[in-house]
């Protein structure tokens, strides 16, 4: 019988500011979003959350000086980190060994969480590909086991007026490659072909692969510097209530370069720590 594959679902997308965390914190305010306090993971890293409705956004670092999570500091600032949903760790890392795809034994940790009645323990476990296995970023399935301290509406409710993560836009070389393991993960069906590349539909957001010179052409001189890389992940599409409220939180952030163009705002990477960022109603 062939494996049961897990259903693509969001759970959340990671930013990577290395060791500038004051500095990244500082500009996703201004951006107009709500950001969590900070919070210190026991491997070692930190972070800050804009929590949305049934996703997130997290801005990702290491203490300057410690090696713990090196791969922190190996990559460049910017969109690092795709991550999918899942409720049994277990059933599927199980099933993606079955289908050949090249992932790690679920990885359990924790941070503390600051609320009114005392801090808590978020716990979460991952399964994450295998180092090298996807060239442009991470990949990888979490599973909270403590919901409710993590999505807490006071700390949904955003300046810019973000309700949820819309699109992640990653750039590569060969578009295809990507494609071809989203479709071992979760199916041929999964996937489907979009102009300049390939689309994977991920509950109701999508991920999108294309090659470099398509995303310049969706995103011009707002595209983010590849650095000498062939593949990385670029951008990010939020949808918001209201591009008026979007476009006043940014003027009031004093954000420089972002232009309203017809159905939408975009932020170019160089004034969001390297990912460019889209807002969509």
């Amino acid at each position: 019988m062939p494996p049961v594959l897990p259903v693509p679902t969001l759970d959340h997308v990671v930013i990577n500011v290395r060791d500038r965390i004051d500095d990244g914190a500082s500009v996703f305010r201004r951006l107009g979003f709500t950001l969590t306090a900070r919070g210190y993971h026991t491997l070692g890293s930190m972070n800050h959350l804009a929590m949305f409705g049934t996703d997130y956004l997290e801005l990702i670092a290491a203490p300057a000086g410690d090696t713990r999570r090196q791969e922190i500091m190996n990559a460049p600032e910017g969109l690092n980190g795709l991550v999918f949903g899942s409720e049994d760790s277990a059933a599927t890392y199980a099933a993606l060994v079955a289908a050949g795809v090249p992932v790690e034994p679920p990885q359990q940790f924790s941070r503390p969480v600051a609320l009114p009645d005392g801090p808590q323990d978020a716990v979460f476990r991952t399964v994450r590909m295998t180092p090298g296995t996807v060239a442009a970023g991470r990949l990888y399935f979490c599973h909270h086991f403590t919901r409710d301290l993590v999505w807490r509406d006071e700390w949904r409710h955003h300046a810019n007026g973000t309700i949820g993560i819309a699109r992640a836009v990653i750039a590569a070389q060969d578009p295809s490659m990507l494609a071809r393991l989203f479709a071992r993960m979760f199916g041929d069906d999964a996937v489907r072909p979009i102009q300049g590349g390939h689309a994977l539909a991920v509950g109701l957001s999508r991920f999108e692969v294309v090659t470099p010179s398509r995303l310049n052409v969706i995103y011009g001189d707002a595209a983010p510097d590849a650095g000498g890389r062939t593949d990385f992940m670029a951008a990010l599409t939020f949808r918001v209530r209201s591009l008026d409220t979007t476009e006043a939180a940014l003027s009031v952030g004093k954000i420089e370069g972002f232009r309203r163009e017809p159905g939408r705002i975009v932020v170019p990477a160089r004034s969001a720590f390297g990912a460019t960022l889209e807002f969509v109603e």
